[in-house]
């Protein structure tokens, strides 16, 4: 199958959501990541979609975005945008997912944002930690399945896969390896289990939330499982944190337990391993200070 099935796949899904007569009026390219194209669809009716376009060797990259959306939208917490269909026949990959236009923020974006994201925290699963299918968090594949403990997942799904890469890789030299092996071993001593396993975005980043057409936080691109919540608030402070409404009013919803900023970078070490895994060397001075500061 070629490029031409995802634009067969298209055209019908158009028909069976918006009629036989819904044809593709024009397309605009749209800003976005490094790993899909996007653009927006304007459609005959007045519809619009926002369609995502990968030709890479990341089959089921969009299945699994899929997956991780739908369970986010029944949360309580943040709006995300409804799936419309996806297409993956292996090679060539597409994503049909209602658009949503940017907005202005609400006056009370940051704060209704913290509560959202503790609504959504508080959504649970009795399947312990993990997800049903693995995922992605930017290029690379995310490691899931269910374990029962969320520190042995933390170590082996996140840290130990993570670290496995990157030697296989030529990223990390011995030295570093072996102060991440020590990191691992001293998980149970630096991190605590959760009250219960939460619904994570799992990428939560500034780049990973927009300002939806009512004012409203949106998320977008999730790398979803269920885990500790502290691992989604960590990631949010990783470059350069959200507005300090967001932190107070999460706290005020639902307050985080004593020592989360001794514990907080530890989570981040995942995503400085994931960076120095996506991007290389420069990456890898991150990953040493957060080692020195728990090995």
């Amino acid at each position: 199958m070629t490029k031409d099935s995802c634009d067969e796949y298209l055209s019908a899904r158009i028909r069976e959501l918006f009629g036989n007569d819904s044809r593709v009026r024009s397309r605009r390219g749209l800003g976005g990541g490094c790993i899909n194209n996007a653009e927006e669809y304007a459609l005959s009716g007045g519809e619009k979609l926002f369609v995502k376009r990968n030709r890479s060797s990341h089959s089921g990259l969009f299945a699994a975005e899929a997956a991780g959306l739908e369970a986010l939208a029944p949360s309580g917490g943040p709006r995300v945008p409804r799936v419309l269909g996806f297409h993956d026949d292996g090679t060539d990959q597409i994503l049909l997912l209602e658009f949503i236009a940017p907005g202005a923020k609400v006056r009370d974006f940051w704060e209704l944002f913290g509560r959202q994201m503790a609504a959504l925290h508080r959504a649970g699963t009795d399947k312990g930690f993990g997800f049903d299918g693995d995922n992605h968090i930017g290029a690379t594949k995310q490691r899931n399945g269910w374990m029962p403990s969320w520190l042995e997942f933390f170590a082996q799904k996140r840290i130990g896969f993570q670290l496995e890469l990157a030697i296989s890789r030529g990223r990390m030299d011995t030295g570093t390896a072996g102060e991440c092996e020590k990191f691992i071993s001293r998980i149970p001593e630096i991190l605590i289990e959760p009250e219960m396993p939460s619904l994570l975005h799992g990428d939560l980043w500034g780049g990973n939330y927009m300002i939806g057409d009512r004012g409203e936080p949106v998320l977008i691109d999730p790398a979803v499982y269920y885990g500790h919540r502290e691992a989604d608030l960590a990631m949010t402070e990783l470059f350069g944190g959200f507005n300090p409404s967001f932190y107070s009013a999460y706290n005020e919803a639902y307050p985080l337990k004593s020592g989360y900023r001794r514990r907080r970078d530890a989570y981040n070490l995942y995503h400085m391993l994931n960076h120095l895994n996506l991007f290389g060397a420069s990456y890898l001075g991150s990953v040493q200070a957060i080692l020195r500061r728990y090995t």
